[in-house]
């Protein structure tokens, strides 16, 4: 969830007299705040996460490659959001759950990390090949299918792999109460850890982001297609304010050294920092559902027949019959034509 340091540091605040000075506003944050928070993405994650599995899956039937990448970040996300009723509770009381959770959950979050932010870098990817190389891309849609799958397959061998060392050295302690954290035999194995995070889980998804988006944003503009450009300034802008505070703290915490003299006062800071920064990613699993899919013309008037046809039907029993509509059938192939249509509404 966190480094060593910074959960170390979270669980060791408990210890802390509340009614000191400076102290009470971040004791009822932890205490309180962050398991409302964990609830509340919890809860409205899984919802808006599941609407996107049933539109991708049962109304999409995933006839394009951006519909399996959105799958599997729907999914990866699924898998990190299950995490968090552990954490809130741990947040307010202790950690009750044993090492053999422990180190799942922590395996999960970081199997989370590493396939949300690969599954982004190839949506990117797709986004590029889909608008530039608008009549390749349709000449090899079905080739394009199976690789996609096939790269799905591969993003997930790559998350576990570098999630196996939280798997690892995650273990269950009692310091002032029962915690999980992990705890590196060597200091340099947890420096190397957390620079490969900062460096695959943010730095080169987000130069690939910046690059891509520069060029497909080029290519849109020489053909005057705005309603796309602002699409993907959104996408980009969202993934900047969610994420961009987390990786700045956690890279300033790994190299404090480098840029601060190491004095308790500092690294308390660096650590509020991260705990608080770490939160506003989680809400990013939120908002996933809406920047990738419900803005998307597609997925609202899939989400308006689900909604007419499962929900209004049964919540209103005695209201006329719902009348059902019958879906478009939307071309899934990419041509110039249709390449703007394609960015507008397949996220």
């Amino acid at each position: 969830m966190a480094t060593a340091d910074a959960v170390t540091f979270y669980y060791n605040f408990s210890a802390i007299d509340p009614n000191e000075n400076g102290i009470e506003n971040f004791y009822t944050f932890i205490t309180i705040f962050l398991p409302c928070v964990y609830s509340f993405v919890f809860i409205f994650g899984l919802a808006g996460n599941a609407l996107v599995f049933i539109i991708l899956v049962f109304y999409e039937k995933l006839k394009t490659l951006t519909d399996i990448f959105l799958l599997n970040l729907a999914i990866a996300d699924w898998i990190f959001l299950w995490t968090l009723p552990f954490w809130a509770y741990s947040a307010a009381q202790e950690w009750i759950f044993g090492t053999v959770t422990c180190r799942i959950i922590r395996g999960l979050y970081n199997l989370n990390l590493y396939t949300s932010m690969l599954t982004l870098t190839s949506i990117t990817f797709d986004r590029l090949i889909s608008i530039t190389f608008a009549t390749k891309a349709h000449m090899s849609q079905t080739k394009r299918l199976k690789w996609g799958k096939l790269i799905c397959g591969l993003i997930w061998v790559i998350s576990v792999a570098f999630a196996t060392p939280q798997l690892i050295f995650s273990d269950v302690f009692t310091i002032d109460k029962t915690i999980c954290l992990e705890k590196y035999p060597d200091h340099h194995i947890e420096l190397v850890l957390e620079v490969i995070q900062v460096t695959l889980g943010y730095f080169i998804p987000m130069l690939t982001m910046i690059i891509c988006y520069s060029l497909i944003i080029k290519t849109l503009l020489n053909e005057k297609k705005q309603k796309a450009v602002r699409l993907i300034f959104v996408i980009m802008i969202f993934y900047f304010i969610f994420w961009t505070p987390f990786h700045i703290a956690s890279f300033l915490h790994t190299f404090q050294s480098s840029f601060f003299d190491p004095d308790c006062e500092t690294q308390s800071k660096l650590e509020k920092a991260i705990q608080v920064t770490e939160t506003i990613s989680m809400i990013h699993c939120c908002i996933n559902p809406v920047i990738y899919a419900f803005v998307g013309e597609k997925f609202r008037k899939y989400l308006y027949n689900f909604f007419r046809k499962y929900v209004a039907a049964h919540l209103c029993k005695k209201c006329p019959s719902v009348y059902r509509e019958k879906l478009e059938r939307v071309n899934s192939t990419f041509t110039p034509s249709t390449a703007e249509h394609d960015i507008s509404t397949g996220l």
